[in-house]
Protein backbone atom coordinates (compact mmCIF):
# COMPACT_ATOMS: atom_id res chain seq x y z
CA UNK A 1 0.00 0.00 0.00
CA UNK A 2 1.36 3.42 -0.60
CA UNK A 3 2.96 4.82 2.63
CA UNK A 4 0.62 8.12 2.25
CA UNK A 5 -2.47 5.71 1.91
CA UNK A 6 -1.69 4.05 4.89
CA UNK A 7 -3.26 7.21 6.82
CA UNK A 8 -6.77 6.06 6.10
CA UNK A 9 -6.46 1.85 6.01
CA UNK A 10 -9.56 1.42 7.77
CA UNK A 11 -11.36 3.84 5.28
CA UNK A 12 -11.38 0.47 3.25
CA UNK A 13 -14.08 -1.08 4.92
CA UNK A 14 -17.36 0.43 4.10
CA UNK A 15 -19.09 0.68 7.53
CA UNK A 16 -16.48 3.04 8.80
CA UNK A 17 -16.24 4.86 5.47
CA UNK A 18 -20.04 5.51 5.57
CA UNK A 19 -20.21 6.35 9.85
CA UNK A 20 -16.98 8.58 9.02
CA UNK A 21 -18.43 10.44 6.44
CA UNK A 22 -21.29 11.18 7.82
CA UNK A 23 -19.59 12.36 10.78
CA UNK A 24 -17.53 15.13 8.57
CA UNK A 25 -20.59 16.82 8.18
CA UNK A 26 -22.27 16.48 11.31
CA UNK A 27 -19.12 18.10 12.98
CA UNK A 28 -18.69 20.73 10.94
CA UNK A 29 -22.57 21.81 11.77
CA UNK A 30 -21.74 20.99 15.60
CA UNK A 31 -19.44 23.19 15.67
CA UNK A 32 -20.96 25.94 13.69
CA UNK A 33 -23.63 25.79 15.91
CA UNK A 34 -21.13 26.06 19.30
CA UNK A 35 -20.54 29.31 18.17
CA UNK A 36 -24.17 30.15 17.12
CA UNK A 37 -25.71 28.90 20.20
CA UNK A 38 -22.51 31.35 22.41
CA UNK A 39 -23.36 34.79 20.13
CA UNK A 40 -26.64 33.71 20.45
CA UNK A 41 -27.23 33.66 24.41
CA UNK A 42 -24.49 36.82 24.35
CA UNK A 43 -26.69 38.65 22.21
CA UNK A 44 -29.97 37.85 24.44
CA UNK A 45 -28.04 38.54 27.73
CA UNK A 46 -24.52 40.04 27.07
CA UNK A 47 -23.69 37.77 30.54
CA UNK A 48 -20.48 35.88 30.32
CA UNK A 49 -22.23 34.25 33.40
CA UNK A 50 -25.16 32.98 31.34
CA UNK A 51 -23.05 31.90 28.77
CA UNK A 52 -21.08 29.93 31.37
CA UNK A 53 -24.53 28.95 32.47
CA UNK A 54 -25.50 27.23 29.29
CA UNK A 55 -22.03 25.43 28.73
CA UNK A 56 -22.56 23.92 32.24
CA UNK A 57 -26.40 22.84 31.59
CA UNK A 58 -24.84 21.18 28.32
CA UNK A 59 -21.82 19.41 29.99
CA UNK A 60 -23.28 18.32 33.87
CA UNK A 61 -25.47 15.67 31.94
CA UNK A 62 -22.31 14.01 30.48
CA UNK A 63 -20.58 14.02 33.95
CA UNK A 64 -24.12 12.30 36.18
CA UNK A 65 -25.08 9.85 33.51
CA UNK A 66 -22.56 8.68 31.14
CA UNK A 67 -21.83 5.95 33.10
CA UNK A 68 -25.42 4.89 32.65
CA UNK A 69 -25.18 5.42 28.93
CA UNK A 70 -22.24 2.67 29.13
CA UNK A 71 -24.90 0.17 30.37
CA UNK A 72 -27.03 0.71 27.69
CA UNK A 73 -24.37 0.83 25.23
CA UNK A 74 -24.14 -2.54 26.28
CA UNK A 75 -27.34 -4.27 26.36
CA UNK A 76 -28.63 -2.48 23.22
CA UNK A 77 -27.58 -2.44 19.43
CA UNK A 78 -25.07 0.40 19.34
CA UNK A 79 -26.44 1.51 15.73
CA UNK A 80 -29.54 1.61 16.65
CA UNK A 81 -28.49 3.66 19.77
CA UNK A 82 -26.55 6.42 17.17
CA UNK A 83 -29.87 5.93 15.30
CA UNK A 84 -31.95 7.35 18.07
CA UNK A 85 -28.99 9.74 19.39
CA UNK A 86 -28.48 11.34 16.19
CA UNK A 87 -32.49 11.16 15.78
CA UNK A 88 -32.73 13.28 19.14
CA UNK A 89 -29.56 16.00 18.16
CA UNK A 90 -31.67 16.63 14.43
CA UNK A 91 -34.78 17.65 16.41
CA UNK A 92 -32.83 19.92 18.99
CA UNK A 93 -31.22 21.88 16.75
CA UNK A 94 -33.94 21.76 14.51
CA UNK A 95 -35.87 23.16 17.52
CA UNK A 96 -33.58 25.87 17.98
CA UNK A 97 -33.71 26.89 14.30
CA UNK A 98 -37.56 27.10 14.36
CA UNK A 99 -38.10 29.26 17.61
CA UNK A 100 -35.24 31.30 15.97
CA UNK A 101 -36.72 31.58 12.52
CA UNK A 102 -40.12 32.38 14.55
CA UNK A 103 -39.13 35.43 16.63
CA UNK A 104 -40.21 33.15 19.58
CA UNK A 105 -36.89 31.97 21.49
CA UNK A 106 -36.31 32.57 24.80
CA UNK A 107 -33.29 32.28 27.41
CA UNK A 108 -35.23 29.42 28.96
CA UNK A 109 -35.31 27.54 25.62
CA UNK A 110 -32.06 27.79 24.99
CA UNK A 111 -31.27 26.43 28.62
CA UNK A 112 -33.62 23.63 28.42
CA UNK A 113 -32.38 21.83 24.93
CA UNK A 114 -29.07 22.48 25.88
CA UNK A 115 -29.96 20.24 28.75
CA UNK A 116 -31.57 18.20 26.53
CA UNK A 117 -28.53 17.84 24.36
CA UNK A 118 -26.57 16.92 27.23
CA UNK A 119 -28.93 13.98 28.14
CA UNK A 120 -28.70 12.69 24.47
CA UNK A 121 -24.62 12.90 24.56
CA UNK A 122 -24.36 11.19 27.70
CA UNK A 123 -25.55 8.08 25.70
CA UNK A 124 -24.62 8.95 22.37
CA UNK A 125 -20.65 9.56 23.53
CA UNK A 126 -19.82 5.97 25.08
CA UNK A 127 -21.79 4.13 22.70
CA UNK A 128 -19.98 5.67 19.40
CA UNK A 129 -16.72 4.97 21.55
CA UNK A 130 -17.51 1.46 21.94
CA UNK A 131 -18.65 1.33 18.33
CA UNK A 132 -15.69 2.19 16.57
CA UNK A 133 -14.45 -0.99 17.09
CA UNK A 134 -17.27 -3.37 15.81
CA UNK A 135 -17.11 -0.84 12.21
CA UNK A 136 -12.89 -2.10 12.09
CA UNK A 137 -12.56 -4.81 14.43
CA UNK A 138 -9.70 -4.64 16.41
CA UNK A 139 -6.44 -5.01 13.64
CA UNK A 140 -7.17 -1.85 12.27
CA UNK A 141 -8.51 -0.11 15.40
CA UNK A 142 -5.45 2.34 15.89
CA UNK A 143 -5.93 3.65 12.78
CA UNK A 144 -9.70 4.23 13.05
CA UNK A 145 -9.37 6.12 16.60
CA UNK A 146 -6.83 8.25 14.70
CA UNK A 147 -8.72 9.47 12.16
CA UNK A 148 -11.73 9.77 14.21
CA UNK A 149 -9.43 12.18 16.28
CA UNK A 150 -8.16 13.94 13.21
CA UNK A 151 -11.68 14.15 12.03
CA UNK A 152 -12.61 16.05 15.30
CA UNK A 153 -9.75 18.33 15.16
CA UNK A 154 -10.00 19.08 11.28
CA UNK A 155 -14.12 20.33 11.89
CA UNK A 156 -12.79 22.16 15.50
CA UNK A 157 -10.89 24.00 12.91
CA UNK A 158 -12.62 24.80 10.27
CA UNK A 159 -16.35 24.53 12.13
CA UNK A 160 -16.05 27.92 13.60
CA UNK A 161 -14.72 29.45 11.26
CA UNK A 162 -17.05 28.48 8.83
CA UNK A 163 -19.63 29.99 11.34
CA UNK A 164 -17.91 33.24 11.70
CA UNK A 165 -18.37 34.11 7.94
CA UNK A 166 -21.70 32.57 7.56
CA UNK A 167 -22.90 34.92 10.81
CA UNK A 168 -20.83 37.87 9.12
CA UNK A 169 -23.00 37.00 5.42
CA UNK A 170 -26.44 36.70 6.85
CA UNK A 171 -26.21 38.26 9.89
CA UNK A 172 -28.00 36.35 12.14
CA UNK A 173 -27.31 33.30 13.77
CA UNK A 174 -30.10 31.33 12.52
CA UNK A 175 -28.83 29.82 9.33
CA UNK A 176 -25.86 27.85 11.86
CA UNK A 177 -28.89 26.10 13.43
CA UNK A 178 -30.44 25.11 10.06
CA UNK A 179 -27.04 23.60 8.68
CA UNK A 180 -26.69 22.07 11.83
CA UNK A 181 -29.89 20.32 11.89
CA UNK A 182 -29.27 19.37 8.02
CA UNK A 183 -25.89 17.85 9.28
CA UNK A 184 -27.55 15.34 11.11
CA UNK A 185 -28.79 14.04 8.39
CA UNK A 186 -26.08 11.81 6.20
CA UNK A 187 -24.86 10.74 9.62
CA UNK A 188 -28.48 9.35 10.40
CA UNK A 189 -28.14 7.45 6.45
CA UNK A 190 -24.90 6.58 6.90
CA UNK A 191 -25.97 4.66 10.15
CA UNK A 192 -28.92 3.06 8.40
CA UNK A 193 -26.77 1.81 5.48
CA UNK A 194 -24.40 0.34 7.64
CA UNK A 195 -24.87 -3.40 6.74
CA UNK A 196 -24.56 -5.45 10.51
CA UNK A 197 -23.50 -8.59 8.73
CA UNK A 198 -20.08 -7.08 8.40
CA UNK A 199 -19.95 -5.58 12.47
CA UNK A 200 -16.75 -7.25 14.35
CA UNK A 201 -16.90 -7.67 17.77
CA UNK A 202 -20.51 -7.86 18.95
CA UNK A 203 -21.15 -8.49 21.89
CA UNK A 204 -23.80 -11.23 23.05
CA UNK A 205 -27.18 -9.98 23.87
CA UNK A 206 -28.63 -10.63 26.93
CA UNK A 207 -32.01 -12.75 26.81
CA UNK A 208 -34.96 -11.16 28.72
CA UNK A 209 -34.27 -14.08 31.62
CA UNK A 210 -30.86 -13.14 31.43
CA UNK A 211 -30.81 -9.34 31.71
CA UNK A 212 -29.30 -7.61 34.49
CA UNK A 213 -30.78 -4.89 36.49
CA UNK A 214 -29.00 -1.20 35.79
CA UNK A 215 -27.08 -0.77 39.02
CA UNK A 216 -25.69 -4.28 39.02
CA UNK A 217 -24.48 -3.99 35.30
CA UNK A 218 -23.27 -0.81 36.43
CA UNK A 219 -21.50 -1.94 39.21
CA UNK A 220 -19.87 -5.09 36.89
CA UNK A 221 -18.56 -2.56 34.90
CA UNK A 222 -17.03 -0.13 37.90
CA UNK A 223 -15.85 -3.60 39.38
CA UNK A 224 -14.40 -4.74 36.06
CA UNK A 225 -12.15 -1.72 36.07
CA UNK A 226 -11.29 -1.48 39.16
CA UNK A 227 -9.59 -4.61 39.59
CA UNK A 228 -7.87 -5.07 36.06
CA UNK A 229 -4.58 -3.28 36.44
CA UNK A 230 -4.29 -1.71 32.92
CA UNK A 231 -7.67 -0.36 32.51
CA UNK A 232 -7.74 0.96 36.04
CA UNK A 233 -4.16 2.92 35.27
CA UNK A 234 -5.04 4.05 31.93
CA UNK A 235 -8.17 6.01 33.80
CA UNK A 236 -6.85 7.11 36.16
CA UNK A 237 -3.67 8.69 34.86
CA UNK A 238 -4.46 9.93 32.00
CA UNK A 239 -7.44 11.57 33.49
CA UNK A 240 -4.96 13.89 35.91
CA UNK A 241 -2.53 14.50 33.49
CA UNK A 242 -5.74 15.90 31.50
CA UNK A 243 -6.95 17.07 35.03
CA UNK A 244 -3.76 19.01 35.75
CA UNK A 245 -1.76 19.74 32.10
CA UNK A 246 -4.56 19.87 29.30
CA UNK A 247 -6.06 23.77 30.67
CA UNK A 248 -3.40 25.54 28.83
CA UNK A 249 -6.88 27.34 27.04
CA UNK A 250 -7.58 29.13 29.76
CA UNK A 251 -4.40 30.49 30.61
CA UNK A 252 -3.38 31.61 26.43
CA UNK A 253 -4.87 34.88 26.42
CA UNK A 254 -2.63 35.50 29.48
CA UNK A 255 0.64 34.39 27.64
CA UNK A 256 -0.29 36.53 24.88
CA UNK A 257 -1.24 39.79 26.63
CA UNK A 258 1.24 39.54 29.54
CA UNK A 259 3.92 37.10 29.27
CA UNK A 260 4.35 37.51 25.13
CA UNK A 261 3.09 40.78 24.20
CA UNK A 262 1.80 39.58 21.18
CA UNK A 263 -2.19 40.98 21.79
CA UNK A 264 -5.18 39.13 19.99
CA UNK A 265 -3.43 38.53 16.53
CA UNK A 266 -0.44 36.89 18.36
CA UNK A 267 -3.59 34.98 20.64
CA UNK A 268 -5.39 33.76 17.60
CA UNK A 269 -1.75 32.14 16.24
CA UNK A 270 -1.50 30.50 19.59
CA UNK A 271 -4.83 28.83 19.57
CA UNK A 272 -4.66 28.10 15.59
CA UNK A 273 -1.34 25.99 16.86
CA UNK A 274 -3.58 24.09 19.05
CA UNK A 275 -5.51 22.59 16.33
CA UNK A 276 -3.02 21.98 14.07
CA UNK A 277 -0.69 20.33 16.31
CA UNK A 278 -3.70 17.88 17.45
CA UNK A 279 -4.21 17.47 14.03
CA UNK A 280 -1.04 16.37 13.00
CA UNK A 281 -0.56 13.92 15.51
CA UNK A 282 -3.96 12.47 14.77
CA UNK A 283 -2.73 11.93 11.10
CA UNK A 284 0.53 10.27 12.54
CA UNK A 285 -0.97 7.85 14.84
CA UNK A 286 -3.18 7.20 11.57
CA UNK A 287 -0.57 6.69 9.56
CA UNK A 288 1.32 4.69 12.09
CA UNK A 289 -1.28 2.40 12.86
CA UNK A 290 0.77 0.92 15.88
CA UNK A 291 -0.38 -0.75 18.44
CA UNK A 292 -0.06 1.23 21.89
CA UNK A 293 1.61 0.44 25.14
CA UNK A 294 1.43 1.49 28.52
CA UNK A 295 4.88 2.17 28.77
CA UNK A 296 4.70 4.26 25.05
CA UNK A 297 1.58 6.22 26.85
CA UNK A 298 3.45 6.95 29.83
CA UNK A 299 6.81 8.35 27.62
CA UNK A 300 4.35 10.22 25.03
CA UNK A 301 2.95 12.11 28.85
CA UNK A 302 6.92 12.69 29.98
CA UNK A 303 7.67 14.80 26.52
CA UNK A 304 4.28 16.35 27.16
CA UNK A 305 4.91 17.58 30.46
CA UNK A 306 8.96 18.60 29.44
CA UNK A 307 7.14 20.88 25.97
CA UNK A 308 4.66 22.29 28.91
CA UNK A 309 7.59 23.30 31.42
CA UNK A 310 9.87 25.16 28.17
CA UNK A 311 6.59 26.67 27.01
CA UNK A 312 6.20 28.48 30.59
CA UNK A 313 9.74 29.75 30.48
CA UNK A 314 9.45 31.32 26.50
CA UNK A 315 9.25 34.65 26.00
CA UNK A 316 10.53 34.18 22.15
CA UNK A 317 6.98 34.16 20.56
CA UNK A 318 7.82 32.38 17.22
CA UNK A 319 9.61 29.25 19.57
CA UNK A 320 6.09 29.58 21.99
CA UNK A 321 3.65 28.75 18.86
CA UNK A 322 5.84 25.86 17.88
CA UNK A 323 6.17 24.86 21.61
CA UNK A 324 1.83 24.63 22.16
CA UNK A 325 1.66 22.76 19.12
CA UNK A 326 4.17 20.14 20.18
CA UNK A 327 2.33 20.44 23.64
CA UNK A 328 -0.92 19.43 21.83
CA UNK A 329 0.71 16.71 19.82
CA UNK A 330 1.94 14.66 22.61
CA UNK A 331 -1.46 15.89 24.35
CA UNK A 332 -3.60 13.84 21.39
CA UNK A 333 -0.75 10.74 21.07
CA UNK A 334 -1.14 9.54 24.46
CA UNK A 335 -4.78 10.66 24.97
CA UNK A 336 -5.38 8.49 21.83
CA UNK A 337 -3.27 5.90 22.69
CA UNK A 338 -4.94 5.45 26.57
CA UNK A 339 -8.04 5.38 24.13
CA UNK A 340 -6.97 2.65 21.75
CA UNK A 341 -5.78 0.63 24.59
CA UNK A 342 -8.75 0.66 26.71
CA UNK A 343 -10.69 -0.47 23.64
CA UNK A 344 -8.77 -3.07 22.55
CA UNK A 345 -8.31 -4.52 26.27
CA UNK A 346 -11.85 -4.66 27.28
CA UNK A 347 -14.03 -7.61 26.57
CA UNK A 348 -16.97 -6.98 24.08
CA UNK A 349 -19.72 -7.47 26.57
CA UNK A 350 -17.96 -4.31 28.90
CA UNK A 351 -16.83 -2.51 26.34
CA UNK A 352 -19.66 0.59 26.48
CA UNK A 353 -19.19 0.92 30.32
CA UNK A 354 -15.71 1.09 30.02
CA UNK A 355 -16.33 4.08 27.74
CA UNK A 356 -19.07 5.40 29.76
CA UNK A 357 -15.66 5.45 32.82
CA UNK A 358 -13.47 7.06 30.29
CA UNK A 359 -15.68 9.53 29.10
CA UNK A 360 -16.30 10.77 32.74
CA UNK A 361 -12.55 10.59 33.85
CA UNK A 362 -11.21 12.56 30.23
CA UNK A 363 -13.71 14.64 29.63
CA UNK A 364 -14.81 15.16 33.46
CA UNK A 365 -11.55 16.45 34.06
CA UNK A 366 -11.06 19.36 31.61
CA UNK A 367 -13.62 21.76 33.77
CA UNK A 368 -12.42 20.76 37.08
CA UNK A 369 -8.67 21.97 35.73
CA UNK A 370 -10.31 24.62 33.76
CA UNK A 371 -11.21 25.91 36.89
CA UNK A 372 -8.00 25.03 39.38
CA UNK A 373 -5.76 26.57 36.25
CA UNK A 374 -7.82 30.02 36.72
CA UNK A 375 -7.82 30.05 40.72
CA UNK A 376 -3.88 29.40 40.49
CA UNK A 377 -3.86 32.31 37.78
CA UNK A 378 -5.44 34.75 39.86
CA UNK A 379 -3.11 33.89 42.82
CA UNK A 380 0.28 34.11 41.17
CA UNK A 381 0.00 34.58 36.68
CA UNK A 382 -0.35 32.34 33.85
CA UNK A 383 3.27 31.13 33.70
CA UNK A 384 3.33 29.48 37.49
CA UNK A 385 0.25 28.41 37.14
CA UNK A 386 0.63 26.47 34.06
CA UNK A 387 4.18 25.18 36.04
CA UNK A 388 2.04 24.09 38.91
CA UNK A 389 0.01 22.03 36.60
CA UNK A 390 2.68 20.21 34.76
CA UNK A 391 4.60 19.06 37.59
CA UNK A 392 1.40 17.79 39.38
CA UNK A 393 1.76 15.46 35.99
CA UNK A 394 5.12 14.68 36.35
CA UNK A 395 4.02 13.41 40.24
CA UNK A 396 1.37 11.55 38.59
CA UNK A 397 3.72 9.73 35.77
CA UNK A 398 6.36 9.54 37.95
CA UNK A 399 4.16 7.93 40.63
CA UNK A 400 2.21 5.41 38.54
CA UNK A 401 5.97 4.18 36.38
CA UNK A 402 6.79 1.37 39.00
CA UNK A 403 3.17 -0.25 38.71
CA UNK A 404 3.20 0.17 34.97
CA UNK A 405 5.00 -3.62 33.95
CA UNK A 406 2.15 -5.08 36.25
CA UNK A 407 -0.37 -3.24 33.99
CA UNK A 408 2.02 -3.82 30.96
CA UNK A 409 1.70 -7.60 31.38
CA UNK A 410 -2.35 -7.30 32.03
CA UNK A 411 -2.83 -5.94 28.86
CA UNK A 412 -0.92 -8.01 27.05
CA UNK A 413 -2.88 -11.55 28.74
CA UNK A 414 -6.02 -9.45 28.05
CA UNK A 415 -5.55 -9.68 24.01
Amino acid sequence: MNNYMRAFLSLRQRNFRLYWSGQLISLLGTWMQSIGQAWLVLELTNSAWQLGLVGALQALPILLFSLFGGVFADRWPKRRVLLATQTASFIQAALLWTLLATGTIQLWHIYLLALLLGLTNSLGRPTSSAFVVELVGREELPNAIALNSALSNLTRIAGPGLGGLIIAVSNGVAPLFLLNALSFLPVIAGLALIDVRQLHAQAQRPTSDERQKTWHSLREGLSYVWHAPSILMIVLVVGLVLLFGSNFNVVLPLFATDVLHVGAPGFGFLSAAIGVGALLSALWLAWSNRKPTIRSMLVSMLIFVALEIIFTFSRFYPLSVALIAGVCFMEEAFAMQGITLLQTITPDHLRGRVMSVRVVSFDGSLPLGYTLMGWLSSLYNAPIAMLVGALLCLLVVGVSWPWSKRAEDHAHASL
